[in-house]
């Protein structure tokens, strides 16, 4: 047996640390025939690092034609939630980290998010638009409970009365409903929860730190119940793995008080799709073939395609299959609205930086 031959680690994502796109060296472990005892044992549990990271900007702005915000703010790299299907892995080789364990394990928390943010919000030339949080990683993975860089943006935003959306698959949210619910009555919030199946055992495997997806629907819930607006993503939905449960995740979530929903389809860009495949073999190696068949079949014969019109829903028969079932599926549950509730940035007032001189007036 190969010593690099992967294997399944409890609580992770990914099974091993693939060099990124950016590296010119490579390592292969191999056997020497000392460890071998060692390979029959389970793979061992790396743990999580944080590093404090100074950001020298903080607001991230976007003018791709099919993502429906331009602003945008990431306060962590990295994401230990380890979803194996996150687009945003390949980001981590920017930092010379692979985008396999190294993404869900070496992590980054941008610890001077709120000064900074308050600095870019004062500038004379800000332009006020809602400003998402959870575009690239989880503003409230695991690491949130500590570091609490999430929370210290939205007390920034709320005291701005800056609008902003919120994409996350944890709980953790319910922790800032004191801040959540005062702007959702002033018409600053809109959060969505994402959910892409209801097989406890299959999103242990998929997304291992992320909440159950029980839990998840229980907290749009809590969330509604409490005056925070919140819909649901069905996303990503992978062929022949999660795609039978669009509509039982989109009954769910409507019968917690969801009114606006909306579903991408799996991505697989740069180093991606060499993990996913890698996960399929693990997990599912009876299916593989055919569930990177079906991507194929939506991304014009390729593992992936970038193409602003159809990569966030595909191409093909089977793309618009999905997509009619969604249209149905949201007819059949009462979803009034696809897309963001309209947030009000009439109220935005800059914030003061604040100055060694104090306040004159």
């Amino acid at each position: 047996m190969d010593a690099s031959t992967p294997t399944r680690i409890k609580g992770r994502g990914a099974a091993s640390n693939p060099e990124g796109r950016f590296e010119s060296v490579r390592h292969h472990a191999e056997d020497d025939g000392w460890q071998s005892a060692l390979l029959d044992e389970a793979a061992p549990r790396p743990r999580t690092e944080v590093r404090d990271e100074h950001a020298r900007s903080i607001i991230s702005r976007n003018d791709s034609p099919d993502v429906p915000f331009e602003q945008s703010i990431n306060p962590y790299r990295g994401c230990e939630h380890g979803c194996i299907y996150c687009f945003a892995r390949p980001s981590h080789s920017y930092l010379n980290l692979s985008p396999g364990l190294d993404f869900e394990t070496r992590l980054f928390a941008k610890t001077n998010a709120a000064e900074q943010l308050v600095k870019e919000l004062a500038r004379p030339g800000y332009r006020c638009s809602p400003i998402n949080l959870g575009a690239n990683t989880d503003p409230y993975q695991p690491v949130e409970r500590q570091y609490r860089v999430t929370r210290s943006i939205l007390e920034v935003l709320r005291d701005a009365n800056h609008p902003c959306t919120i994409v996350t698959k944890n709980a953790l949210i319910e922790r800032d409903l004191d801040l959540l619910a005062p702007m959702a009555k002033a018409h600053l919030v809109q959060v969505f929860i994402s959910c892409a199946q209801l097989d406890n055992q299959l999103a242990a495997k998929l997304e291992p730190r992320a909440s159950a997806p029980h839990r998840r629907i229980a907290t749009i819930k809590a969330l509604n119940e409490a005056g925070a607006p919140c819909g649901v993503l069905v996303a990503p939905i992978i062929p022949a793995l999660t795609d039978r449960d669009m509509e039982h995740v989109l009954e769910a979530a409507a019968q917690a008080g969801a009114h606006v929903a909306g579903y991408t389809v799996l991505r697989l860009p740069w180093e991606l799709k060499t993990l996913f495949r890698e996960w399929l073999q693990l997990h599912v190696p009876q299916r593989a073939e055919h569930v990177m068949s079906l991507v194929r079949q939506m991304r014009g014969g390729r593992d992936y395609n970038s193409d602003f019109r159809t990569r966030m829903h595909g191409e093909g028969e089977f793309a618009r299959l999905l997509s009619r079932r969604f249209e149905v599926a949201c007819g059949k549950f009462g979803y009034t609205r696809r897309g963001e509730l309209p947030l009000d940035c009439t109220r935005f007032t800059p914030p003061r930086v604040p100055s060694p001189q104090g306040e004159l007036f």
